[in-house]
């Protein structure tokens, strides 16, 4: 279409519409590619369907690109699988509670267990949420304090790395946008440059290291913490000063289930070093000869790379499982393969994505909402709209990979339309839909990190929910002037401000 009107975006409006009413984006997405189908044939459901099937979901998978996305997904699925049932995080656990004998170093503790399993957001909360728990009630911490920190690294600690499965997830939708818009840029450049402009994750992590520092809470969690210290202890006060023995029993959920990680008598903490040891022996082995990472290297070349670090990592890990006599080969082999099945609905999100975001573009979609953009819209305020909007949909579905299927197709066009800065735009994009995940009782990791510190679910979001606002509120003021002025340094400030509110709301309000 040269000339789009306002059906073009049909497609978009029953996406975002069913998502929203079903709290189910693959619904929202799918009935999106079917409307779009029927406005180019016409309503036959036989030829609908036959066009839906041979031309746009084969045609999307059969793609070189996107078959070596969900190839790399289906990779990692299976890796993942084998480093959270191997027992070798809480190995690595057990070893650093050697040197734990206050509430402060437990949390922080807890914190940096977050930051190193990084590799799966949805496993770090029932890796180390059930293995911080025994340590958490003997210091007189409240589990709601413990999912809060889970939460504040699963999520913005994986979305901020680009070669796991978030990075790859997001750099397909990426480079899909850049084709359809015929621009020459690489994605993996593109996410690299939009990691300082992902405030949110980026206060997320840093809020606990500091609630840590001030000793200090507000809003429920304050509540949740007072209730967890006996009335003559300090917070401050540790294990060897003998004022811990009088403590209450913290309760525990009555919703959450017990969950337990996985642990072996020979597991060792190698089963998480080695392994990515030799996943980034293999990277650099596979790309260092190519310029990587100081020049660009083809994305077939990454994608062959990033697989084979990650195959070969699992063949170390079933290895080592099989040395130790943890796991025999044929169960490791077995859990690999349901690893790599469970990534099924992430290759459905991400085919129905790339299908749409192909059928707006013969609708003239994205040209239709550029078109609108640039009638008046200022171009520094779409990374503060795009926020908004993120974390809107994000909230209602629970769900922070359907909202970037959702937004990232409306907001890079409008962002080349418009001369918006793109990495500023992506990067709001990729922060609300965080945002709207924390602030959701909904959500996947609100649900597992209260399951793994087995918290009550709605005590989890409601001692959480200020924090998340106080983090939503500065990152959406740093949109705002990152719009205007466009600074990668401008995370600096944000987290400048974070400090600053932190220190002056606790100023006064202590456990």
């Amino acid at each position: 279409m040269t000339s789009p009107d306002i059906s073009s975006i049909l497609p978009i409006v029953f996406t975002l519409v069913l998502s929203l009413y079903t709290r189910n984006v693959v619904i929202g997405l799918f009935t999106g590619v079917i409307t779009a189908v029927v406005m180019l044939n016409g309503f036959n459901p036989l030829t609908v369907l036959s066009e839906l099937v041979k031309t746009h979901l084969v045609g999307t998978i059969t793609d070189s690109y996107n078959a070596g996305v969900i190839v790399l997904m289906v990779f990692i699925g299976g890796f993942v699988a084998l480093m959270e049932k191997s027992g070798g995080g809480p190995a690595f656990a057990t070893n650093i509670m050697k040197w734990i004998n206050s509430r402060a170093r437990a949390q922080m503790a807890a914190w940096f267990g977050g930051i190193f399993i990084f590799y799966s957001d949805l496993g770090t909360p029932l890796i180390v949420g059930p293995v911080f728990r025994p340590l958490f009630d003997k210091l007189n911490i409240s589990r709601q304090k413990l999912a809060f920190i889970i939460d504040s690294t699963a999520s913005p600690v994986a979305i901020l790395v680009p070669f796991i499965g978030w990075g790859i997830y997001i750099m397909g939708l990426m480079q899909k946008e850049f084709d359809s818009a015929e621009q020459s840029l690489s994605a993996w450049s593109a996410f690299i440059h939009t990691i300082p402009f992902q405030f949110y994750a980026i206060l997320a992590i840093f809020i606990v290291p500091l609630l840590v520092w001030r000793n200090k809470d507000f809003g429920p969690m304050a509540a949740a913490e007072q209730n967890c210290l006996p009335k003559h202890v300090n917070s401050s006060d540790s294990i060897s000063n003998g004022a811990l023995h009088k403590k209450p029993t913290p309760k525990p959920s009555e919703e959450a289930p017990l969950i337990q990680p996985f642990t072996h008598a020979n597991a060792r903490a190698s089963f998480v070093f080695i392994p990515l040891a030799v996943m980034a022996i293999v990277l650099a082995m596979m790309l260092v000869p190519m310029g990587f990472p100081f020049k660009s290297v083809p994305g077939s070349a990454f994608r062959a790379a990033l697989s084979s670090a990650y195959f070969l990592a699992a063949l170390s890990l079933i290895g080592l499982m099989a040395w130790y006599k943890v796991r025999s080969v044929n169960t490791s082999i077995t859990m690999y393969l349901n690893g790599m099945s469970n990534m099924m609905q992430v290759a459905i999100i991400l085919t129905l994505a790339w299908t749409l975001s192909s059928l707006g573009k013969e609708l003239g979609t994205a040209q239709y909402i550029a078109e609108q953009a640039q009638r008046g819209f200022p171009y520094w305020l779409l990374p503060a709209v795009a926020f908004i909007f993120s974390g809107i949909i994000s909230f209602a579905t629970g769900s922070s990979w359907g909202t970037f299927a959702i937004m990232l197709p409306l907001v890079i066009p409008t962002a080349f339309a418009i001369d918006a800065p793109l990495f500023v735009s992506m990067g709001a994009v990729l922060s609300g839909g965080l945002f709207g995940d924390h602030c959701s009782p909904i959500s996947e990791t609100t649900i597992l990190s209260a399951t793994g510190s087995n918290c009550n679910q709605f005590e989890h979001f409601r001692t959480q929910l200020p924090y998340a606002l106080l983090n939503g509120a500065v990152a959406l003021s740093s949109f705002i002037a990152a719009g205007i002025y466009q600074h990668s340094g401008i995370f600096l400030v944000a987290l400048t401000i974070q400090f600053l509110l932190i220190v002056y709301i606790t100023k006064n309000k202590y456990h």
